[in-house]
């Protein structure tokens, strides 16, 4: 089977002969492809949506499962769900040893851009054939993989080649990132964790965020900074409920 993440990319051949501008244009040009094939992607991304929330509504989990940069990435998106959307932070989670983790009717997301890292293929093989996983989701940049053939939704996005020949974290690693945003995003929208493009329940655990509070509930209750901040406080800094007054 072709492995575009280990092919070479005919345009970086001269690579080491370019001036540093034209090496850094190149890296633009190629980035420049990975939106439009993340978009061709969003079909299998909804369908992935519309696993997740309904078992996230009925209390189970998203499992992110990846190794390397794929792992990392994971883990990285599971991390900001607690402070942008004020969920716990087992409900959304980067895992490495699945066994350890998975409880009936959790969504497992293995990530890998190869589709062939045997570590992901098999443990989403395993996680609903044996260990009673609602349904499972692949991300990888390889049609026809093994983690494509395995899992329920394959979330295939097909960058081509690396500008460095098999260094995934670019393109794929990218592509990733932009898919797994829109994964656990759409999701949380769909939750209700969001009032429109507000982020409502995110935990004010800084002086960012804190500021961050005022201005929505600034914003969203029509009344002055000091009035906004007055209202968080008496709402234990808890955006919904100061807009609304509670």
């Amino acid at each position: 089977m072709e492995r575009p993440t280990e092919s070479r990319n005919p345009r970086a051949k001269n690579l080491s002969a370019l001036p540093t501008r034209e090496i850094l244009e190149l890296l633009n040009d190629e980035d420049a492809t990975v939106p439009a094939a993340v978009r061709g992607a969003i079909p299998a991304i909804e369908r992935a949506v519309d696993l997740v929330v309904p078992a996230l509504r009925g209390g189970h989990r998203l499992l992110y499962l990846g190794a390397g940069t794929s792992g990392r990435l994971g883990v990285l998106d599971a991390s900001e769900m607690p402070p942008t959307f004020g969920v716990d932070p087992e409900v959304v989670v980067g895992i490495r040893d699945l066994g350890d983790h998975l409880r009936p009717g959790d969504v497992v997301v293995g990530i890998s851009a190869s589709g062939r890292a045997p570590y992901v293929v098999d443990a989403v093989a395993s996680a609903k054939a044996e260990l009673g996983a609602a349904a499972t989701v692949g991300v990888t940049c390889t049609p026809g993989s093994a983690l494509a053939r395995a899992v329920d939704v394959a979330i295939v996005v097909e960058v081509g080649p690396e500008v460095i020949a098999g260094s995934s974290r670019m393109k794929a690693g990218t592509a990733t990132k932009l898919v797994l945003n829109m994964l656990s995003t759409t999701a949380m929208v769909k939750l209700g964790r969001t009032r429109d493009d507000l982020m409502v329940d995110l935990r004010a655990t800084n002086e960012k965020l804190r500021q961050r509070a005022i201005r929505m509930v600034q914003d969203e209750a029509r009344v002055t900074a000091e009035d906004a901040e007055a209202r968080l406080v008496r709402a234990g800094w808890h955006v919904r409920a100061a807009i609304d007054g509670r």
